[in-house]
């Protein structure tokens, strides 16, 4: 695929079951970012095709991968002023208003990921990169996203928030395909996709290094 008329990806080509876990690995440039981007239909494809749930990636099946992906970015944007003003956002809109959290469904999605019920009302302006990662995946817990596209989303975290999200990440009912240059989320995925100047240069499937 071409971006601007500038070639990104070529010789490109693998597959992601429901429930599985994959990870991309490769310098920076060599187009992990844009896959996953790719996949919402950010960047049209110049050939080739990407095909979803067995039929052609096109503007209706876009419409059906965005309903069901949450994408995750290393410095996600919360778009709010306080941490529950953030997690309330999305259902402000028609199309979740009738399936707003609870007081606790709010706080069970923060403690899955070590987030304390006080962090409710801070400021978002106030919270670290760390905590802005982790409000994101519980936002999109509780909007309950089953596809997750996730760029780097452990690389503010320490050991014990980290584990917290591999383990929400662990569930069978979540499909992921991610960017991480991290071991211990490379030895958690089912598959590691190894890129090199634009092209699939290895796919391992048992998560070894």
């Amino acid at each position: 695929m071409s971006v601007h008329g500038k070639p990104i990806l070529s010789d490109f080509s693998f597959s992601l079951c429901a429930g599985e876990k994959a990870v991309l690995r490769g310098k920076s440039g060599s187009g992990k970012s844009t896959v996953l981007k790719t996949l919402l239909g950010l960047y049209p494809l110049a050939a080739g095709r990407i095909l979803f749930e067995g039929g052609p990636l096109d503007p209706s099946s876009v419409q059906t991968v965005r309903r069901l992906a949450a994408y995750i970015g290393q410095e996600p944007v919360l778009g709010a002023e306080t941490v529950r003003d953030a997690l309330m956002l999305p259902f402000q809109f028609k199309t979740h208003r009738d399936n707003k959290p609870s007081e606790s469904r709010l706080i069970d999605a923060l403690g899955r990921l070590h987030l304390a019920p006080d962090i409710l009302e801070r400021e978002c302006r106030h919270v670290s990169g760390g905590e802005k990662q982790r409000i994101a995946i519980a936002r999109a817990l509780l909007l309950g996203k089953s596809l997750y596209l996730l760029d780097e989303v452990t690389s503010a975290l320490d050991a014990e928030s980290k584990r917290a999200v591999l383990d929400v990440f662990a569930d069978p009912g979540f499909s992921v395909l991610s960017v991480a240059h991290d071991p211990d989320w490379d030895a958690a995925c089912d598959i590691v996709l190894e890129l090199e100047d634009g092209r699939l240069a290895r796919i391992r499937r048992d998560g070894s290094t």
